[in-house]
């Protein structure tokens, strides 16, 4: 029983070897115009299913990157939010520290020296 589960075994190993040469274009002149023919079908229809799967990787990989498009496209309309109030906020100190510098200079201070208050 086991011999002849290892002799099928082996010829399906042949087969198998002999087809996949087939596939790859090797000896191919024993073969008649109909076998080739069968054969071009086969390849065509593995083709046809190659270039399918290759279609829907891409189109989930094309899904994805729009996704993180969408994501990089948030984050950089907060970020400019964020640039515009600290802008908003800087402006807004320059403006008191100006305002400072204007009123001591006004009342006469050097803004180099202390001032000395006395009672």
């Amino acid at each position: 029983l086991w011999q002849m589960e290892a002799v099928s075994l082996r010829q399906q190993l042949q087969d198998l070897q002999e087809s996949h040469r087939k596939l790859l274009g090797e000896e191919l002149s024993g073969l008649s115009s109909e076998e080739l023919q069968n054969l071009e079908n086969q390849l065509e229809m593995s083709l046809k299913g190659v270039r399918m799967k290759k279609e829907e990787i891409l189109s989930e990989e094309i899904k994805e990157l729009s996704q993180k498009e969408n994501l990089i496209h948030q984050e950089n309309i907060e970020l400019y939010k964020k640039l515009d109030l600290i802008r908003r906020e800087n402006t807004e100190l320059q403006k008191r520290v100006s305002d400072q510098v204007s009123y001591k200079l006004s009342i006469g201070c050097d803004l180099n020296e202390p001032i000395n208050l006395q009672l």
